[in-house]
């Protein structure tokens, strides 16, 4: 799984593992941000949350175009240098005003701009490793094993981002419930109603500072609503750490990957001859082939990324708050790691070539089940959750199920049978399909969210919902993702790496800003009939990626 692959693609994921392990924090829980600290309804805050995951994307097709001209590795540094003025100004607490609002929104760009400098270059340098006819035949995999170090830094992300919370609710004498903020914000602004009025004053009861009980309910909402918003704001900050963190990878590995910090400018003036010429002809073939595999996949990243909106919604409104029995699994993140881990080593005890690995690997796996069944036997019988740690179970799964999916398609390949990146991306979008029927079956029978008025369902599902959901759309992003990037830095021409790599990421701007459309309608239709569009999308773009493979392979054939 590992052998054979150069240096660099090690150094380059571990770089991207740190900088995606600060992303991930700030998003799992920047939507519950907007709505506990300003008050906002899902369609506001759908709208900003969605235009900054657009521009996230988008702005890599910039820092594509850019890096063609001045190189990859200037634009990868002062990427990281713009993100982290950013992430240190989304962390500091402002008032819930106008000028915070401004603050906050100055941030995120700085954020977009630094991420779009950063994200689609590096991931050329990890493809111009394998431009070298000894490591070409590895592509597909490095890429996949790419990815899963990007997924170990997110599958840390919201349990980070829940322990600093609750550590900084805790201090303050609170806990955290998921109602609160909604009801508190509808108290303050004089709209609530005698129910709800009456369901926050049985809330602030069970808070565990003895000070808290005596307060008015005006004081206890804005005293939970700034602390709880502050707790968020530190959050933030861990984004900070984690890019020092890439940055010290980046220069102190610097010399596994240097030879492939050129674009197509500089290898000609350096006299390259490995550069590969393509005729006008070609270059317009393989242009129009990528732009209709990133046609495609806007549909899947806007069905993909409702983690962080609309799945968390149903996370904390239509889900129960705590889980039993082995479920529990999932929600402890050192037990997900030992498994993560255990994986690997179950696949070296088969795939060493000496005796004494097979049996160290064996032993290793061995020690890594007994530790995530300690840790499960340590646990309460009913441990209470949050919503934002479901979305610990996607990167989790990539990290587990990565060596699965590259023995598989190894398998088929040594056959002769393995399906080409724009046939994987057609059947992802068909089992993008599916996690979104599980969806529909757990939102029938449920009351609408505008029923809801800002509470939570009074008869909420189980949270094997939204774990097997995770777990179909992470087959989904398997067969999609890991591939697309590869086919990307495969088939684009060489003196537009940057831009169409950028442009890849384009497709998934658009994809996320359409990830919107649920929180417009969320409050305006039932519950079933948001995941069923979301499905309904995924089948008909599987539909049209199949009816376009015979033009895309003929203009991408070597």
């Amino acid at each position: 799984m590992f052998k054979g692959h150069p240096k660099g693609l090690y150094a380059l994921a571990l770089a991207n593992t740190g900088e995606r392990f600060g992303y991930y924090t700030m998003l799992a829980i920047f939507m519950l941000f907007l709505q506990a600290k300003f008050g906002w309804e899902q369609a506001a805050a759908s709208q900003l949350y969605s235009i900054f995951l657009a521009l996230v994307y988008f702005m890599p097709v910039v820092g594509g175009w850019l890096a063609d001209k001045i190189g990859y590795g200037k634009c990868v540094v002062t990427g990281i240098c713009v993100m982290f003025i950013g992430y240190l100004a989304l962390s500091i607490p402002t008032a819930a005003n106008g000028l915070g609002v401004a603050l906050m929104i100055g941030a995120l760009l700085l954020i977009s701009v630094g991420t779009g400098l950063f994200k689609g270059n590096l991931q050329v340098l990890v493809g111009n490793l394998y431009d070298d006819p000894k490591y070409s035949a590895k592509r597909d995999s490095a890429f996949s094993l790419f990815y899963m170090a990007i997924n170990i830094g997110a599958m840390f992300a919201p349990s980070a981002a829940t322990a600093i919370t609750n550590r900084a609710l805790s201090g303050a004498g609170l806990i955290y419930k998921a109602d609160i903020p909604a009801l508190a914000h509808q108290f303050l602004d004089g709209t609530i109603s005698a129910d709800n009025a009456a369901k926050l004053v049985e809330l602030q009861g069970q808070m565990p500072g003895a000070e808290i009980a005596a307060m008015d309910p005006a004081a206890f909402s804005s005293f939970y609503i700034e602390h709880l918003s502050s707790a968020y704001n530190m959050g933030f900050a861990v984004a900070c750490v984690s890019l020092i963190l890439s940055i010290a990878i980046y220069f102190g590995c610097r010399s596994w990957f240097k030879h492939v910090d050129v674009n197509a400018k500089q290898a000609a003036a350096q006299g390259n001859t490995h550069v590969v010429e393509l005729t006008p002809k070609q270059t317009r073939e393989r242009v129009v082939a990528l732009i209709m595999v990133f046609a495609v996949v806007i549909f899947f990243w806007m069905a993909f990324h409702q983690n962080g909106q609309s799945l968390t919604w149903f996370a904390r409104d239509y889900t129960q708050s705590t889980v039993a029995g082995w479920p529990k699994l999932g929600f402890n993140i050192w037990i997900l790691a030992l498994l993560a881990a255990s994986i690997y080593t179950l696949f070296g005890a088969f795939q060493s070539e000496r005796t004494q690995s097979k049996l160290i690997c064996g032993l290793v796996t061995l020690a890594l089940w007994a530790g995530a069944f300690a840790l499960y036997q340590g646990m309460p019988a009913v441990l209470d959750i949050q919503p934002q740690l479901f979305q610990q179970f996607n990167p989790f799964y990539v990290v587990f199920l990565t060596p699965i999916s590259m023995a598989i398609f190894s398998a088929l390949a040594k056959k002769g049978k393995e399906p080409s990146a724009p046939v994987k991306i057609g059947l992802g979008m068909f089992v993008a399909a599916l996690g979104y029927l599980i969806m529909i079956m757990g939102s029938l029978g449920q009351p609408s969210p505008a029923a809801l008025q800002g509470t939570v369902s009074p008869d909420p599902v189980v949270p094997m919902y939204l774990i097997s959901t995770y777990l179909v759309l992470t087959f989904a992003e398997l067969l999609l993702s890991p591939m697309g990037i590869s086919f990307v830095s495969k088939v684009a021409p060489p003196k537009l790496k940057g831009l169409m790599m950028g442009l890849w990421f384009a497709s998934t701007a658009v994809g996320n800003y359409l990830s919107s459309i649920p929180g417009l309608l969320w409050m305006n239709v039932p519950l079933w009939a948001n995941w069923a569009i979301l499905m309904a999308l995924c089948v008909i773009a599987g539909g049209i990626m199949f009816a376009m493979l015979k033009r895309i392979n003929a203009a991408t054939a070597e």
